[in-house]
């Protein structure tokens, strides 16, 4: 009687600290020490133990293979030999399938909170010998080697288990910063341009005014190419806020920027927005593979795309202004067509 309940009293040993083996393994030491400087109580009980590193295991191990070991042979001298294995078995599944792939408890987390002044004290004795253990442990181990190297998809995946995550500390808009920057460099000038078709342009030679400067603001941009004799021919850039601080009359050209700047379809947006700090411009000018003009990129497309955010200066005043543009130029197009049965397709092009 004595073999069977010290047996048992051995094996409520051994699961125990099992329990408690998994709860540390659960807690990672630095938010356990970042709990306890913020002041958690049951955190600054717990540091105690784990602040000798890999020494804890070791203890922890050594506990539950005594206890384990000596629950063994007591049951097997109390019982009759199947229940003694029935039993037995009951205990390993309990010790080594169930408790471990248990996620973190109550009773782990309570163990844990008051047998950690009686660890800590064991620790800081045993702790020279323990450390050589441990480290002779860890010599022995086998060698996993990992390159390091990960794909954007893997960081991206991890930021999204991240804000998943019950007790997440990071805002979810960090979080969505983050995850619009790792795909941001992937994309080109091309994925994002404001094609030609829709680029609201000004005639050199327009006269500055009221009728004009309204036109541009309806149109819900504030900055437009200038082009002369034809539109591929752009000369300068007009901006509406130099339009509406201009005082007197006269055309464009007199208060146009005629300093241009051009990027290639093929540039990376990151390589594009070194562009806009480094001259200091808003907007460029996209050329093809045949120098060609084929639209405009701003700064704030390239902000956009890097935050996922739709950014909006003074001047703009509508929610999308590439559909503000491509609204625009479909009903300049319907203007000027003449009535078909079948549109052609320069037609069908522009309405898409």
């Amino acid at each position: 009687m004595i073999s069977l309940v010290f047996g048992l009293l051995a094996a409520v040993v051994a699961l125990s600290f099992l329990s408690l083996l998994k709860t540390y393994r659960h807690i990672p030491p630095r938010e356990v020490k970042r709990m306890a400087r913020a002041g958690d109580k049951t955190a600054e009980v717990m540091y105690k133990p784990i602040a000798y590193g890999a020494s804890l295991p070791v203890v922890l191990w050594l506990v539950i293979g005594i206890a384990l070991s000596t629950s063994l042979v007591l049951l097997t001298n109390a019982l009759p030999l199947w229940i003694a294995i029935v039993v037995v078995a009951l205990i390993i599944w309990a010790g080594f399938a169930w408790i471990p792939s248990t996620d973190l408890s109550n009773i782990g987390v309570w163990l844990a909170k008051r047998l950690a002044s009686p660890l800590a004290w064991l620790l800081e004795r045993l702790n020279p010998k323990l450390a050589r253990i441990a480290n002779f442990i860890h010599s022995h181990q086998p060698i996993s080697i990992h390159t390091g190297l990960y794909q954007k998809s893997d960081l991206a995946e991890l930021l999204q288990a991240q804000k998943d995550q019950p007790d997440n500390r990071i805002a979810a808009g960090e979080i969505e910063l983050l995850t619009n920057a790792l795909s941001f460099g992937d994309k080109v000038v091309a994925d994002v341009l404001i094609p030609k078709r829709v680029v609201d342009v000004v005639n050199v030679t327009d006269a500055i005014g009221p009728v004009l400067t309204d036109e541009l603001h309806k149109s819900g941009h504030s900055r437009f190419p200038v082009y002369e004799d034809k539109h591929d021919n752009i000369v300068g850039v007009l901006f509406l806020k130099d339009l509406i601080m201009n005082k007197q009359t006269g055309i464009v050209r007199g208060v146009m920027k005629s300093n241009l700047n051009y990027v290639h379809e093929d540039f990376t947006l990151y390589q594009t927005l070194e562009a806009f700090i480094k001259t200091k411009h808003h907007l460029f000018l996209v050329v093809n593979q045949f120098e060609e003009f084929v639209g405009i990129i701003t700064i704030e497309d390239v902000i956009e795309q890097m935050t996922g955010k739709v950014i909006m200066d003074e001047f703009d005043t509508y929610d999308d202004l590439r559909a503000v543009a491509a609204t625009a130029a479909k009903k300049e197009h319907a203007k000027h067509s003449k009535p078909t049965l079948e549109p052609t397709p320069e037609a069908q092009e522009v309405v898409k």
